[in-house]
């Protein structure tokens, strides 16, 4: 009997359950940001596999749940890792751990492979790579095979040594360890923050991530991050290399790499002693320094290691496990919602103090209006909290049982509570984006944006003096720039009047970019640069996009509901509209984009651009091949028609030479272009 074909709502919600994890991953390793909550990240992820099981012929090879992490920052260059860095299986059960401890007895004796315990510090994973007793080479996860070269980053950790020191050092050492932060460290910061007027950070992983990822290694070097090892890659150790994990790691200790003092490390336990160890870690959480979601169980021997192996993305001989967060129960006094600087809204729940884990909740994150409406919270509910990641309070359960008569559903705001404007909240979507320009709770970060490199390239208008600008200069949209003199800013800290006409100029000259660029600039919800450059294409003026129609934007390749309706939202929205009247009248200008082309050596293709390009930007590059008639992609697959390779192409090189797919370099991409190099 032939099994039967899995319904469109399967296909369906297989593919919003990939798109979320998909999401949450690439904020989370490329941005060092959690939009989703632990529980939620979890809950997508293991329907996600549950499905994918249970359907294998919709399990795809590009799945979120097959890799470890995501794929590097373009920002930073890639890193190949010797040996992969995969990620751990999790339990949070005793008898989950038992029978995983179980599977190791090999040879069914009876008597497993010694173990060892140690805590789970909640930080970011990275590797160092040291050659002849130097660190060569520093790099984040990224997505298990390749990660991103963060190693001037790196250098600013004042644990991590640029130099091994005593007897023995390796020719070749690779540490793995995690980044992190104290919780004294973390709360000073926060304070800092707060004294200067900015957002505190959510918790010490996000924040570690986030410093790893400054593009400025002396902004890392402001943030006290600590370094510690918990495994090797490849490693030439000489005549007498370590036989166990033990072993190695005071071998590790003695060259001056950090490890986890002897106290909280259990060597050579068995299944008991590991549970013993588990519990010993759990009773002293809340006395360490750092913050711990669990503790790691490893086979010692690395013989025995070997022997057992791994899976695609898990070790068989390690294993995490997770300590269950803390939590405490309190009564919902009332329901507010915060605009954040980026407009997303996020609904908060004020509740009657109450103690967890040794501080004082007031307040209680309810994350999104979908996990708000799932969980449906009302004023006057009693509820579990608990604090995601040890640090931010969140309410995961509602006592119904206990709810007070006439307790009224929450009524999602349809106006941005900081602005009044319009709130854009996609149906299948959790999160829900105030859209007006003017917005006062995102005025600087969408300044910021409209100003980058890839947006309208004002060189020069960066985060201090933005912030200088709103607060001193009432400027609060884009179009306010362009009304800005020199004698305005030739009093401003630091500006004088040299670099105040300078700034004046490179304003001025912003105002003929092209459309996409400013179309990009906006900061319209779910249009990037390359679905700017479609629609520019599309519509050639902004006069006709701003008139366009939902079956019209329909009509623009890769344009699909969600990103219509966002552009429709953000047109809509009054304050918008006298904001883009604002630039036209300022003299911003961009120049009627051209049809892209019918006939062509690339009409209809596919193209991907990787390395180095010197006649043009990358950007330049994909502006042209679109103007051309193809489409810029940003990864090698069948469906890639040409592979544009420049100086230190790296894996997409080696993907497209895989796949079969033709590869050029620039000049002879410029030459069937018809473009003179």
């Amino acid at each position: 009997m032939s099994k039967a074909r899995p319904s469109a709502d399967v296909r369906v919600r297989i593919d919003e359950l990939r798109r979320l994890v998909e999401e949450a991953d690439r904020a989370y390793y490329q941005k060092g940001e959690a939009p989703l909550t632990d529980q939620e990240y979890d809950r997508f992820r293991d329907e996600l596999v549950a499905l994918e099981e249970a359907h294998p012929e919709l399990a795809a090879e590009d799945s979120p749940t097959r890799r470890v992490g995501y794929a590097p920052e373009a920002a930073f260059a890639e890193v190949v890792h010797t040996e992969p860095m995969l990620s751990l299986e999790k339990v949070n059960e005793p008898e989950r751990f038992a029978a995983w401890a179980a599977g190791l007895d090999e040879d069914g004796t009876g008597a497993p492979p010694p173990l060892t315990v140690e805590p789970k510090i909640d930080g970011v994973a990275v590797e160092l790579v040291y050659r002849d007793g130097a660190l060569a080479v520093g790099s984040t996860r990224g997505d298990g095979t390749k990660g991103e070269d963060i190693t001037a980053n790196l250098r600013t950790v004042k644990s991590i040594p640029a130099k091994l020191r005593g007897a023995g050092v390796p020719a070749l050492l690779e540490v793995r360890g995690e980044c992190f932060l104290t919780k004294d460290d973390f709360e000073e910061m926060n304070r800092a923050f707060a004294a200067a007027g900015e957002d505190r950070k959510a918790n010490p992983r996000n924040f570690a991530a986030g410093s790893l990822k400054q593009k400025d290694a002396a902004e890392t070097a402001k943030r006290p991050l600590r370094f510690t090892a918990y495994g090797l890659g490849a490693c030439e150790w000489g005549a007498r290399p370590p036989r166990s994990w033990s072993e190695a790691r005071e071998r590790l200790a003695a060259l001056g790499v950090p490890v986890v003092e002897d106290a909280l490390f259990t060597q050579s336990a068995d299944a008991a002693g590991a549970q013993s160890g588990i519990a010993e870690l759990l009773r002293r959480r809340d006395d360490l320094p750092f913050e711990i979601d669990g503790a790691v169980v490893k086979v010692d021997p690395f013989d025995a290691q070997r022997r057992l192996g791994t899976r695609s993305r898990t070790p068989r001989w390690a294993i995490a496990y997770k300590f269950p967060p803390r939590e405490g129960r309190s009564v919902v006094r009332a329901i507010e919602v915060s605009v954040g600087r980026t407009g997303k809204l996020t609904p908060v729940a004020v509740v009657e103090p109450c103690p967890v884990g040794g501080i004082t909740i007031t307040n209680a994150s309810l994350h999104n209006r979908m996990e708000l409406a799932r969980l449906d919270v009302r004023i006057g509910d009693t509820v579990r909290i608990m604090r995601a990641g040890d640090v931010i309070p969140q309410v995961v359960e509602v006592q119904k049982d206990l709810r007070p008569r006439g307790a009224e559903p929450f009524a999602w705001p349809t106006t941005c509570p900081a602005c009044g404007g319009g709130v854009e909240s996609p149906p299948d979507e959790p999160l829900s984006f105030c859209t007006n320009l003017a917005c006062p709770a995102q005025i600087e970060a969408r300044l910021i944006h409209f100003a980058q490199r890839t947006a309208m390239d004002i060189e020069g208008l960066g985060e201090k003096l933005v912030a200088k600008l709103v607060a001193e200069r009432g400027v609060t949209t884009p179009a306010d720039l362009f009304r800005l003199r020199a004698e305005d800013l030739e009093s401003l800290d630091r500006m004088g009047e040299t670099s105040a006409a300078n700034l004046v100029a490179r304003i001025d000259a912003s105002k003929s970019r092209p459309l996409p660029r400013l179309l990009f600039a906006l900061g319209i919800r779910q249009v990037g640069l390359s679905t700017a450059r479609d629609l520019a294409m599309k519509f050639g003026t902004l006069e006709r996009l701003r008139a366009a129609t939902r079956d019209d934007l329909l009509a623009v390749p890769d344009v699909g509901g969600i990103v219509a309706d966002a552009i429709l939202a953000f047109f809509a929205e009054p304050r918008n509209r006298a904001v883009l009247d604002g630039l036209l009248a300022a003299g911003v200008a961009p120049p009627a984009e051209e049809a892209a082309a019918t006939e062509g050596p690339f009409v209809g293709k596919t193209i991907v651009f990787t390395g180095e390009l010197v006649a043009l930007t990358r950007d330049g590059a994909k502006e042209l091949a679109v103007k051309l008639g193809a489409k810029a992609a940003g990864s090698v697959s069948k469906k890639t028609d040409l592979v544009v390779a420049g100086p230190g192409a790296g894996s997409k090189l080696e993907k497209a030479r895989e796949l079969g797919v033709k590869v050029v370099d620039e000049e002879e991409f410029l030459r069937m272009a018809g473009v003179k190099p």
